[in-house]
């Protein structure tokens, strides 16, 4: 029951801001809930505070006795849902998927697929020596084992 009440307050504050939105959600050992979120245009202090605030303002703590942790998906976390990948065009990403591996550029997003684009060297067609090649990848989300943002320094 005291998670159903955690879960229901939680969906009211993602109804309520509709910018975040809910990366993972779990409960352990003695009501320890930690609750991981994302937003369209990435997540402020701000954002984990209301959150924190619209679960922990609607219960009792004389009634139950609970540790709220509530944070941002994180620049080295992997992206697992879709709604993710929009705020990180223009960034490089890793990607592992059932076909192999590719590191480039996202260029595109659209509701089933994202684009990948970067530079290759590859043998000429005809001679010695190697030519820079652009390479170009549509990557349907279902088929992603894993993705993450590539931060450079």
């Amino acid at each position: 029951m005291f998670i159903e009440k955690v879960k229901k307050l939680l969906q009211d504050a993602l109804t309520e801001r509709n910018d975040l939105f809910l990366i993972d959600f779990s409960v352990v050992g003695n009501n320890e809930i930690k609750i991981i979120i994302d937003g369209d245009e990435g997540v402020r202090v701000e954002d984990c505070m209301f959150v924190s605030r619209a679960i922990e303002h609607d219960i009792d703590r004389e009634e139950h006795d609970f540790a709220l942790e509530v944070m941002s998906a994180g620049a080295a976390a992997p992206l697992t849902l879709s709604r993710q990948y929009p705020k990180h065009i223009g960034r490089n990403l890793g990607v592992t998927t059932n076909d192999g591996k590719f590191e480039g550029t996202l260029t595109e997003v659209n509701d089933e697929t994202f684009t990948l684009q970067w530079k290759a060297r590859e043998p000429k067609p005809i001679g010695k020596g190697k030519v820079t090649v652009s390479k170009t990848e549509k990557i349907a989300y279902n088929n992603v084992v894993e993705a993450k943002v590539i931060i450079k320094f």
